[in-house]
């Protein structure tokens, strides 16, 4: 199985940003360990991160037909990006959306995600460690 891991906007901080939010690991660390994590599910992980909304999309159609799965950390598209939405429902294969942090417990506005509804499932709050949990969900849907 392969498995594209998408990072959004603001997200190429990681590790300064924060860090009492985020955390300390840096966005490069958290790709390495998401690579390691896959190897261990038997998952090959590929990364991609921009702070452009129209990357996003256009890498998110490139994987049809070449993925069997996606995890994104929309950042602050989770909120607003209906056409982030319409992606993710265009693509036509399983997408987890994670959140680092509890977004339901802080500001009121980002308790409201736009994405959810189109995705298998949403981790929030567990960190970086709520990748890991993506990758174990997309595995465990593998036939």
């Amino acid at each position: 199985m392969r498995v594209l891991i998408v990072n959004g906007p603001n997200l190429n901080l990681l590790g300064a940003r924060r860090p009492d939010v985020y955390g300390e690991t840096t966005l490069g660390e958290l790709e390495d360990l998401c690579r390691r994590w896959g190897e261990d599910l038997g998952i090959a992980v590929e990364t991609f991160q921009s702070n452009h909304e129209g990357a996003i999309i256009d890498r998110l159609h490139e994987t049809i037909g070449t993925a069997g799965g996606v995890v994104i950390n929309p950042g602050a598209l989770t909120h607003y990006s209906y056409a982030l939405h319409d992606a993710i429902e265009a693509i036509g294969i399983p997408v987890v959306e994670v959140h680092i942090s509890d977004v339901s417990s802080r500001e009121p506005w980002r308790a409201e995600s736009v994405v959810s509804p189109v995705c298998v499932a949403t981790i929030s709050g567990h960190g970086i460690d709520g990748y890991r949990q993506a990758l174990e969900h997309l595995a465990g849907l593998e036939p």
